[in-house]
């Protein structure tokens, strides 16, 4: 294995759980490189000298690649290194944060902060050791490890949860959009079929008896040859009904055309081709020889059309010649078939009724019926009076399908209230599944989120999600916003009580190590020990913390209290302090001089 594989493969491990894309590993890179730079310069304030805040920026920025990989490993190593290598402080906040989002699991996650705080006091301790004031030192750096570790780690693991929460709602919203479209699909399927029954037990059967009468009708030698016309007309008309009905039938059946049998005759074939814009032609003199007055008009060069948009032409100059003999009986009709540069154009306008339709069967559903059937193929159909007292109807149709179901916006399958406010905005789902081959048998459709596919957009990130929900409003934005100001204002209290109660500890406790100058003056060499501690504050404080090594040397065998002076100097780098030592009993030693800050 080379060296660029062993990289790659320490790179897939350092990714997991969750790989990074190209903006992310460049932000964590970014990241970690600042960290170091804090580090480093924290460090240097803080007097590490030589090559100890390069080390110190080194190992931060490693920490800082490594949190989402070891979360629980790096946050106990940052709580033990943070005291005594100040340049840790900054990563500390971050390693807390991304703690609480990644480390699975609440025991875990309590354990490896109590872990962490454990060491973090231990070595602060240690370091910083001083009998007089290991409570308050202890305290401090509790207040400080809880407001810089532990308030991130519970901000970080209430805003994941919430995520996860909503991602969850989010899938099972669509699960139960794909369940709800599966069971209407099954309703619709069955209620399809029960009405081709219908269809085919009840006009099938009327529809033979016509076609088997006029054939015995046609060869009846007593009729005249105009009559045995018409009855021809009329045995045509029942046939190709019944193919027509047949292959209606098959698609409310099954949802395709039925097939045709392999030994239909040359009639039969050239009726199911002349179900186009050819079979306009048909229309029109069928017309003429039951005695209306039709004239066909064709304009532009012919071009062929798809299937489903030559087969509306048919059904838009069928419905509309039906519609002109039921409502204007003896009108003139006029179709013009124009085939134009975009479009196809199909019109038929007939003149005013001479006289009265009288008792027309209509269902009103046939205008319906070719604007769904056009708008299925891309086109649309236009239907209202002209001047004069006619009727038009004009259906516009492309030379190329266009399918409806990417061009409409689909209803929702749910009420708007209860979609989360966000699926019912968008456009349908769709089965990525079947587009990348996944076939009929796939084990089921992969939802496509992505804001282009049209879907919820779960691509999106998470902060782009919930600012969309908070922008529509609602109950769901509302208990999230209140949940998370709850958790947030009772950390902001905490801290501040811990806060106050530190500061009025400390106030405190300066007066436990300092004393006026005449004070110091008023006590002499030579003073019972305790005498003079009865006159001197006890120095039990932090504030007096690290003064008794920056003085002269202590005398042999002795015990020295050093407090601080009430009085200020001129400048803010050296402090006054006074050194009192004891030994045998007695004040041997009494001192005064400034320390540096």
């Amino acid at each position: 294995m080379d060296v660029s594989s062993k990289i790659r493969a320490a790179w897939q491990w350092l990714a997991a759980p969750e790989l990074w894309s190209r903006r992310q590993t460049a932000g964590e890179a970014v990241l970690a490189v600042l960290i170091g730079l804090l580090a480093a310069g924290i460090e240097d304030i803080s007097g590490g000298e030589g090559w100890r805040p390069a080390a110190v920026a080194l190992a931060a920025a490693v920490l800082s690649l490594l949190r989402r990989r070891l979360p629980a490993t790096v946050l106990v190593i940052t709580g033990a290194l943070t005291p005594p290598l100040g340049g840790f402080s900054m990563l500390l906040i971050l390693v807390g944060w991304s703690s609480g989002r990644f480390i699975a699991g609440a025991g875990r996650a309590l354990g490896a902060f109590t872990a962490s705080f454990a060491l973090f006091l231990s070595v602060s301790l240690v370091h910083s050791w001083d009998r007089n004031q290991a409570l308050t030192l202890a305290f401090l750096n509790a207040l400080y490890f809880l407001a810089t570790t532990v308030v991130p780690g519970l901000a970080s693991r209430y805003w994941t949860q919430r995520r996860t929460l909503l991602h969850t709602l989010q899938e099972r919203n669509a699960q139960l959009l794909r369940e709800r479209a599966m069971v209407e699909g099954q309703v619709r399927l069955r209620e399809r079929q029960r009405i081709a029954q219908d269809m085919h037990d009840s006009l099938g059967h009327q529809l033979a008896l016509i076609s088997v009468h006029t054939g015995a009708l046609e060869v009846d030698p007593e009729l005249t040859e105009r009559q045995r016309t018409a009855v021809g007309v009329l045995r045509n008309a029942s046939v190709t009904a019944m193919h027509e009905l047949r292959e209606v039938v098959g698609i409310l059946r099954d949802g395709v055309e039925a097939p045709h049998p392999a030994g239909a005759g040359a009639a039969d074939e050239a009726a199911r081709a002349a179900r186009g814009i050819a079979g306009i032609d048909g229309l029109a003199h069928a017309a003429r020889v039951a005695g209306h007055g039709v004239e066909l008009r064709r304009s532009g060069e012919p071009r062929p059309l798809a299937a489903a948009a030559d087969h509306a032409a048919y059904r838009i100059a069928q419905e509309a010649l039906t519609n002109a003999y039921k409502h204007a009986p003896g009108a003139r009709i006029s179709v013009e078939l124009r085939y134009e540069p975009d479009s196809f154009v199909v019109e038929v306008v007939n003149a005013a009724p001479s006289g009265s339709p009288g008792d027309v069967v209509s269902g009103g559903q046939g205008l319906t019926g070719l604007h769904e059937r056009a708008r299925l193929v891309g086109g649309m159909v236009h239907a209202g009076p002209v001047p004069g007292g006619g009727f038009r109807v004009a259906g516009v149709l492309p030379y190329g399908v266009v399918e409806a179901a990417s061009r409409a916006e689909a209803a929702p399958l749910v009420d708007a209230a209860d979609d989360f406010r966000q699926q019912s905005r968008t456009r349908p789902l769709r089965d990525r599944g079947r587009a990348k081959g996944g076939g009929p048998g796939a084990a089921g459709p992969v939802m496509d989120w992505s804001p282009g596919a049209g879907g919820p957009g779960l691509d999106w990130t998470i902060t782009e999600r919930e600012l969309a929900m908070a922008i529509r409003g609602g109950r769901t934005r509302g208990e999230g916003v209140a949940i998370g100001c709850g958790i947030a204002f009772a950390a902001l209290v905490l801290l501040m009580v811990a806060g106050g109660f530190g500061i009025y500890f400390l106030m405190g406790s300066m007066n436990k190590g300092m004393i006026d100058p005449k004070e110091y003056e008023a006590i002499s060499v030579g003073t019972a020990e305790s005498e003079a501690r009865d006159r001197l504050p006890s120095g039990d404080t932090i504030w007096t913390s690290g003064l008794s090594s920056k003085g002269p040397k202590e005398p042999e065998g002795s015990q020295c209290l050093v407090l601080m002076s009430s009085a200020t100097t001129d400048t803010f780098e050296t402090e006054p302090v006074f050194r009192f030592c004891f030994k045998d009993g007695k004040l041997i030693e009494k001192k005064s001089y400034d320390v540096r800050r």
